[in-house]
């Protein structure tokens, strides 16, 4: 499951940002700006798929999308929202095409600015330069 939404982060990076970024497991102590998006598989468990971003990523995200150099917290919680949106949308379609576990996406949801600090059971971080998102996944049932 988290393979299909890493890949979909890379093309976001790769595609949208097209900066080069390095993939790890380190999860920093940084404020991020927190949400999560819910899924449905096909086979009939649940999974709450976590996407954290610092700020300056998402200012990154902001700026490639709206051309704002400095956006305030609330334009800021918009974009990782959309960028959730995004990502697992595309790890949906990719899942998909493979036909590995599909799945039914939810309505993203906005959490807090914060440490990422939550129960997951596997997580990823994209890093450009020092800018890093966390992607991780629970299950639910």
């Amino acid at each position: 499951m988290l393979k299909t939404i890493l890949k979909a982060s890379e093309n976001f990076c790769m595609h949208q940002i097209r900066l080069d970024y390095t993939i790890n497991k380190k999860i920093s102590k940084k404020r991020t700006l927190i949400a999560y998006i819910d899924i449905d598989t096909h086979s009939g468990k649940k999974y709450r798929v976590y996407i954290a971003a610092n700020e300056n990523f998402m200012q990154r995200v902001s700026k490639l999308f709206l051309e704002e150099d400095e956006s305030d917290e609330e334009t800021l919680i918009d974009m990782t929202l959309e960028m959730t949106n995004l990502i697992v949308g595309s790890a949906k379609v990719i899942a998909e095409e493979e036909n590995v576990n599909p799945y039914i996406i939810g309505i993203p949801h906005f959490i807090t600015i914060d440490i990422f600090d939550f129960e997951y059971d596997d997580a990823k971080v994209i890093t450009i330069d020092n800018d890093a998102i966390i992607i991780a996944i629970k299950e639910l049932s």
